[in-house]
């Protein structure tokens, strides 16, 4: 009898050790039993300083996490430095942070440049550099080459796509005038319309580049007015968005408009072009307005409010950027209490490549996060809006333009 109990316990302690090895905690560089390290940059100082409020409100975000235990019971130490939207610095900052303050991750580095700087690098130290706070369709588009990257932002390919089918679905036989900035970014979001249009591309029948350097864009406005096309696609930046509004309402041209996301800000690009010349333009978002009374009694910016009050008294509530700061920072938190006990480099990419219809409050209503292992784009879903009064109101549905299968 008692070989036979001897027998029946090993026999059961058997059966239990591979759930015993499954409970077992697994750390990386970074996390232990009481601390999850997690680096990031942004441009707190130089030209595109008026980001660094998204770090500000991660710095919060983990702020409050911590108030309330942190996640799983370990506090969040989130590092952020200034990189000053210098590619050089950004190298410098992300050494830094992964071989000297060790940290699990990098998350919501900021900036097309700087985060094409350390790409390469963080993927051969195989660290994560997650949720990358940039539409540059690059830091999506290739996920066998750089398998540790993932953006967050919807890639500028995806939008060029949306306005695309939107102009094939509605205006089918318009003539389109493009103006775009001669940069990565204007290539990378027209590159999107045009494949959009697909064999429709003979639509457009004018386009006009400009440099950052250029005083004005007047003759580029001109030269695409006397085209005689009725559609206008207005791929600029927000200082030549605002010129090339304001140059409309000068011209006393008045086609239909198309204005990307990066400049549809009404406080720095309609307002000082005129709010008269950008009637019934046509946009798309992801991430709510916070001055739109649609969300007046919305749940989540509720949340937001309550959280701006508690540990950013005194911040622009009507900063769109808070609000995306605060989206990214929810789905940090949802990567870390997915990861639970095995904080390794390899399940955290793992978590944030498994996202499953996940919807941050800041996202708009019917967009939500999808990714896979092949699919590093989170948000391919966009909500076009149309610029009435002082606003921009949503209209029609959701539409969605993958760039990966």
């Amino acid at each position: 009898m008692k070989l036979f109990g001897l027998a029946a316990a090993l026999a059961a302690a058997s059966l239990l050790a591979p759930n015993v090895a499954l409970a077992q905690k697994s750390y990386g560089p970074g996390a232990s039993d009481t601390e999850i390290k997690i680096g990031n940059f942004v441009p707190y100082s130089g030209p595109a300083s008026a980001y660094g409020i998204v770090g500000q409100v991660e710095i919060a975000y983990a702020k409050m996490l911590n108030e309330k235990g942190g996640i799983n019971g370990r506090k969040i130490n989130f590092i952020s430095y200034d990189d000053a939207y210098s590619p050089p610095k950004a190298v410098e900052q992300a050494r830094k942070l992964v071989e000297s303050d060790e940290v699990l991750f990098l998350y919501q580095t900021l900036g097309t440049p700087s985060n094409t700087a350390v790409m390469k690098y963080l993927n051969q130290k195989k660290v994560p550099q997650l949720m990358v706070s940039s539409g540059g369709t690059r830091f999506g588009d290739d996920p066998k080459t750089y398998p540790w990257t993932m953006p967050f932002n919807p890639p500028y390919q995806a939008e060029g796509r949306i306005y695309a089918k939107w102009i094939l679905a509605t205006h089918p036989n318009a003539k389109i005038a493009v103006l775009v900035a001669n940069d990565d970014y204007g290539k990378d979001i027209y590159k999107g319309v045009k494949d959009g249009l697909g064999d429709k591309t003979s639509l457009i029948i004018s386009e006009a580049t400009y440099d950052l350097t250029d005083p004005t864009i007047d003759s580029q406005m001109a030269k695409l007015k006397a085209s005689g096309a009725d559609m206008f696609l207005n791929l600029s930046t927000p200082k030549f968005a605002a010129l090339a509004i304001r140059k409309m309402g000068e011209m006393g041209w008045k086609p239909i408009h198309v204005l990307n996301n990066v400049s549809a800000s009404v406080g720095a690009v309609i307002k000082p072009a005129g709010m008269e010349f950008a009637q019934d333009a046509i946009t798309a978002s992801y991430v709510k307005d916070p001055t739109d009374p649609t969300w007046k009694d919305d749940p989540g910016l509720k949340e937001w409010d309550d959280f701006l009050q508690k540990y950013m008294p005194g911040a622009d509530r009507s900063n769109g950027l808070l609000l995306y700061g605060y989206g990214a920072a929810q789905t940090l938190e949802h990567i870390l209490k997915q990861a639970g006990d095995n904080l390794t480099r390899e399940n955290i990419m793992k978590v944030a490549t498994s996202l499953k219809s996940y919807a941050p409050s800041a996202l708009l209503p019917g967009i939500t996060m999808n990714t896979s292992p092949t699919d590093h784009f989170p948000i391919e879903q966009m909500q076009l809006m149309r610029f009435k009064g002082d606003r921009w109101e949503m209209f029609g549905n959701v539409i969605e333009a993958k760039l990966t299968n």
